[in-house]
């Protein structure tokens, strides 16, 4: 970086730091500017511009947002946050260097390295599970991570546009809804309109041009409302400020997208009153009321009930003489500031920086709901938790003790027997709302006294996953049944572990099978009875490290009379347990292809058919297990496997031409295609020729685009009376 350059980047920063924020130690900011442009090096954003100047901007937002209130800790830990994520520095250094403080928070915005994960979900999902819990511990986290987004966001033009469309949702869906969460309506208002600008650019534009439009206009009406209200306040003695509220595009938008017309919204332009103290709002808002008529629908008190994220104000709408309406917002000036800089500058700054229970509540729960999140549960599961402790709005809520509890809007009673306590929500057979019996699937509304009505012998069952509406009950009702079908399989893998054994006249106990169990990969013999249930593994691995002197089913097909006639021959794609001599084939009725987990079955005269595990015909009970032998796929480059699918959808002319256009554009062979309709809707049946399960599936998601089709099935045909032999063999 240019000497000249970086030495007028450094003197800048300190004088607006001299300016505004008297209590920041400009010595000290100094030097972790010097530290990280020194760490930084030569390093340039995608803008061209050197790497340094990114950190200043996240200080000079934080300056703008705290203003007097910005102390040294946050300036040089905004000038750090990402030296350790970008640079060869290591927090132990900037411990070292600044201290504990500065090195916890710089530690709390970086994202983790050095982990492997499934999926960039996973990855994302985990970090921002580490920023919850690091702003568990200082709020003030929260700040250089939002800021640090924020001047992303205005440089998001640099990227390529994919990488930009990425990082635009996430901000609309994780960053500004955050931001709103803790009442910091500045950023949430720039980042929900820079959001916009990337995701929407024409309908962004479009806005742009129509209001652009009407300023002018609307300037003047404005200045002409706002002259009146000041002579009025002043005349009543009322010392107040009155400025125009700025225009928030994403708001505009969302309005619209409910199917309001942009002449229609009354806060599109709009007033905002500040006073010194909270009767001065009440008396202003009567002279707003004297000299405009109110539209009384319109009238909200947020000053007397604040909203969570501690958002105070009085809202009207009021009818100017020419019939116009304009939308006046009156608040303190103290009001105005926790409005912009949000609750989590209240908390530092009044009260500490550490989330306590009140504050979390306040957030929705984010913080404890993230520390008590289960290791089982998945990357989409906490990423939907979060989407919704962000975005919902609440119901407040009593236990029979008069105990205030806080759901998101649209929650059961269901969700409110979770929230009290997982054991509680397992155990619930009922509940009540003020003193009336209601349904599980109950919504509850803000005010409602709920009893959960409670049972020993009450589990959880998959209907509760329609029920609930909180991504944290949800997870924990998964987890139970995750664990009860854990329970099921080791069962089933034992009985059949038992079963086999019996047969084969074999004694073993508990240590042989442990001894067997870690042979085959599993970590103990409950895994080995498990995978055995679900069909990863084998009766069969399991007798041969038993008995490895036992000829098994699948050898004795080898050597048996299938050999002997001259009947063996190699099925493309499969093979038991590496023999090549059996007659094999697919069965029909499930149409098997590599990537599908399958099963062998012997039948008469016809050697072993090829069935998916899940194929109801390998469930009969007429299908004995010393019928089933092991069966892997050895697929071969080149090799492709009928497969029939049926597509349901609504009939129209070009239907199955396109459905056939779409098939072929994926290289996909169509062996058979046909449709017929009735009563406006339509079937179709295909036997299409795949090489495996991925491609298969990845057709099966184009098909379902296609214009009018509303599901796409892989059709499994039942057993028919006659037994499994002849379903087998792919009889109609």
């Amino acid at each position: 970086m240019n000497p000249g350059a970086h030495a007028e980047m450094r003197a800048t920063l300190l004088a607006e730091l001299e300016e505004r924020a008297p209590r920041a130690d400009r010595d000290r900011v100094a030097a972790c500017f010097d530290f990280a442009a020194g760490a930084h090096g030569e390093q340039r954003r995608e803008s061209g511009h050197p790497f340094i100047s990114h950190a200043v901007e996240v200080c000079r937002i934080l300056l703008e947002l705290l203003d007097a209130r910005l102390d040294t800790t946050l300036a040089c830990s905004a000038l750090l946050h990402d030296v350790v994520e970008d640079t060869a520095i290591t927090i132990e250094d900037v411990e070292k260097r600044f201290g504990r403080e500065v090195a916890s928070l710089v530690e709390g915005v970086t994202k983790l390295s050095g982990l492997h994960f499934d999926s960039r979900e996973a990855e994302q999902a985990e970090n921002f599970r580490k920023m919850l819990l690091s702003m568990s511990r200082d709020l003030r986290v929260i700040f250089i991570k939002l800021a640090d987004r924020l001047h992303n966001m205005r440089t998001l033009e640099y990227l390529r546009p994919d990488k930009a469309q990425r990082i635009a949702a996430e901000t609309r869906d994780i960053y500004a809804p955050l931001a709103h969460r803790l009442g910091m309506a500045t950023i949430k208002r720039e980042l929900e309109d820079l959001s916009l600008k990337v995701l929407e650019p024409e309908i962004y534009q479009s806005l742009t041009d129509r209001i652009q439009a009407r300023l002018e206009e609307r300037d003047a009406f404005l200045m002409e409302v706002r002259g009146k209200l000041v002579e009025a306040l002043k005349a009543a003695g009322i010392k107040a400020e009155v400025t125009g509220r700025p225009k928030h595009f994403y708001s505009i938008y969302a309005k619209m997208r409910g199917g309001r017309d942009l002449e229609s919204i009354y806060d599109l332009f709009g007033l905002r009153i500040l006073t010194a103290s909270r009767n001065d709002c009440y008396r202003a808002l009567g002279v707003v009321h004297d000299a405009f008529t109110p539209v009384g629908e319109r009238f909200k008190d947020y000053i007397a009930t604040p909203k969570s994220n501690m958002y105070q104000s009085l809202h009207t709408t009021v009818l100017t003489d020419n019939g116009e309406m304009v939308e006046v917002q009156i608040r303190t000036r103290e009001m105005h500031r926790t409005a912009e800089t949000g609750i989590a500058a209240h908390y530092v700054y009044k009260q500490g920086g550490q989330v306590d229970a009140e504050l979390d509540a306040k957030l929705g729960g984010l913080v404890a709901q993230s520390a008590d999140w289960p290791s089982t549960a998945s990357a989409d599961e906490y990423m939907e938790f979060l989407r919704t402790a962000l975005y919902q709005e609440e119901v407040f809520v009593y236990t029979p003790r008069r105990e205030l509890k806080r759901l998101p809007k649209g929650a059961t009673a269901l969700d409110f027997a979770f929230l009290i306590h997982t054991q509680v929500g397992q155990r619930t057979v009922g509940a009540r709302v003020n003193g009336e019996l209601v349904p599980l699937r109950y919504e509850l509304r803000s005010g409602d006294t709920v009893e959960i009505v409670t049972s020993p012998h009450a589990r959880p069952h998959e209907d509760w996953l329609k029920i609930l509406r909180t991504a944290a009950a949800r997870s924990k009702v998964r987890y139970w049944l995750r664990q009860r079908r854990l329970a099921d399989s080791v069962t089933l893998g034992r009985e059949m572990v038992e079963r086999e054994l019996k047969r084969m006249r074999i004694k073993a106990g508990e240590s042989e099978l442990s001894e067997v169990a870690l042979g085959l990969g599993c970590a103990d013999l409950d895994q080995m009875y498990a995978r055995l249930a679900e069909g990863q593994l084998s009766v069969t691995q399991v007798v041969r490290k038993l008995a490895p002197e036992k000829e098994t089913l699948a050898e004795r097909l080898a050597k048996g009379p299938l050999e002997a006639i001259g009947l063996g021959r190699r099925l493309p794609g499969v093979r038991i347990q590496g023999i090549d001599n059996v007659m094999m084939h697919f069965a029909r009725c499930c149409q098997p292809v590599p990537g599908d987990r399958v099963v062998g079955i012997v039948t008469q005269g016809r050697g072993v058919s090829v069935h998916r595990q899940d194929c109801p015909n390998t469930f009969d009970d007429r299908v004995s297990a010393e019928r089933r032998v092991s069966v892997e796929w050895d697929a071969r480059r080149g090799e492709t496997f009928p497969v029939r699918l049926v597509v349901y959808g609504q009939d129209r002319t070009s239907l199955l031409a396109d459905i056939a256009k779409v098939i072929a554009a994926a290289h996909v062979n169509v062996r058979t295609a046909g449709m017929a309709s009735e009563d406006r809707t339509a079937k179709g049946m295909f036997v299409v020729e795949v090489p495996h399960l991925s491609k298969l599936d990845q057709l099966i998601a184009t098909i379902r685009k296609v214009k009018g089709v509303t599901r796409v099935e892989r059709r499994q045909r039942l057993l028919r009376p006659g037994g499994p032999t002849r379903r087998a063999s792919g009889e109609s």
